[in-house]
């Protein structure tokens, strides 16, 4: 399957300034396939090195001279590692502080060597005392689950791809006929999600209840690794931080609220556990703008925010909601639609690389997200279930900052008018 982000490697393999490139990410998300994937395509062989994988590990604990490195993993993989040739991959780094901290020695003496360091629960080590990140040394780049767009081009939808995008620019309604079948494809996306093995079992059989195993084995293994990677009390809370994000949408305010997790829950008991799940990928925070000014790190209130699951697919199993339920608009999930569509939105912009934002005015007015686009512009984005388009909210935020557009989400087509501009869910990846 195409993962967008081959560009950035292409980018990375050419350019002058290259460093050693770690990419991060939640487990599953495609960061092993695409990688050497990407190794296959654009380098003569890729020499691969799990380091979980205690004996591979053990070779930068001698010293952390790359040229020996790089003959110790010749020798054992018994391949040739030749510079701008080859591509060095280092998966589950980790697992390895020395391994880690080699790469600060590849960049400065090395450099001719391309290397790409993967890690699922990157986020989470670093953070730990002993490790000695290569900071300024490395290229950063974080891998998301398939955004709808990806998924639309492992089904073979490239014409109706490129029709969005053209309706998208031009603020032009696609056909009735092509509108609804991309809404279609949308409420699949909803139920699916981003993950590669789960689209790829649903691409291979077409069987939902094969589909929710996958995505349960993911959510079993997002709990194996909270008790592997740490203690059995924060374990418990993570675990407990995880378990109520479900119930932390369905509110109508969906502010994050400790005594949701726990009846008498207070900040400094999971302020950890929570940023525990945003290290490892699993979640994105939206924090609280006081002022729909740029830039909004000078306006963000960081003691409130909401919390979204990264991919839409798994928040969804986790709901419990069936298949057919979003696919024919059931009425018996109707309120879940709110909090799914909110979700799925902040998730396609997260993965646009946009920080989270929202917009609240004393409780009584509030805007799902603000961005800040390239010029420093802040653009305010409302997000509808449905074709009710109607919101005093999104009014009062133009006529209090008058922002040189607004976006209204919608089941909707296309179009520009009163200065806000309708984008159908399926074409949130444009945004």
């Amino acid at each position: 399957m195409e993962r967008r982000i081959e560009k950035m490697l292409e980018k990375w393999k050419n350019s002058s300034g290259r460093k050693p490139l770690i990419l991060q990410g939640a487990r599953q998300v495609g960061k092993t396939y695409t990688t050497l994937q990407f190794g296959k395509k654009y380098y003569k062989n890729v020499a691969y090195f799990n380091m979980e994988n205690k004996n591979i590990a053990s070779i930068f604990e001698i010293d952390l001279n790359p040229q020996r490195i790089i003959d110790n993993l010749s020798y054992i993989t018994n391949q040739t590692i030749t510079a701008g040739e080859t591509l060095i991959f280092f998966d589950e780094i980790q697992n390895s502080e020395r391994a880690l901290t080699s790469l600060k020695y590849f960049n400065e003496m090395a450099n001719e060597y391309h290397i790409i360091a993967a890690g699922s629960l990157l986020g989470v080590f670093v953070n730990r005392e002993k490790y000695s990140f290569p900071v300024g040394k490395v290229d950063m780049q974080t891998m998301y689950p398939m955004n709808f767009e990806e998924f639309l081009m492992a089904l073979g939808q490239d014409f109706l791809i490129k029709e969005i995008k053209v309706s998208y620019y031009k603020n032009t309604a696609l056909p009735s006929i092509i509108h609804d079948k991309a809404m279609d494809f949308y409420k699949k996306y909803i139920t699916i999600g981003g993950m590669p093995a789960v689209i790829n079992e649903y691409m291979s059989n077409d069987d939902m209840n094969l589909v929710l195993t996958v995505q349960n084995n993911i959510n079993t293994a997002y709990i194996a690794d909270m008790a592997k990677h740490a203690t059995p009390n924060t374990t418990t809370k993570i675990m407990a931080a995880y378990n109520s994000i479900p119930a932390q949408l369905a509110k109508d305010n969906r502010k994050f609220q400790y005594r949701i997790i726990k009846s008498g829950a207070r900040a400094y008991e999971y302020e950890t556990p929570i940023d525990w799940l945003r290290t490892s990928g699993i979640i994105e925070k939206c924090i609280k703008a006081a002022e729909g000014k740029g830039p909004l790190t000078a306006y963000a209130d960081y003691n409130c925010f909401k919390v979204y699951i990264t991919d839409i697919g798994l928040l969804c199993s986790k709901f419990g909601v069936p298949y057919n339920a979003i696919l024919y608009n059931a009425k018996a999930f109707e309120d879940f639609k709110g909090p799914l569509t909110e979700n799925y939105v902040a998730a396609s912009l997260a993965i646009k690389g946009y920080s989270l934002y929202y917009w609240e005015s004393n409780g009584i007015a509030e805007v799902d997200f603000l961005i800040q686009d390239d010029m420093g512009n802040i653009i305010p984005i409302e997000v509808k279930s449905s074709e009710n388009v109607k919101s005093k909210s999104l009014n009062q935020y133009i006529s209090k900052y008058k922002p040189p557009y607004a976006i209204r989400v919608s089941t909707k087509n296309f179009g520009f008018e009163n200065n806000i501009k309708s984008v159908p869910l399926y074409a949130v990846f444009l945004i």
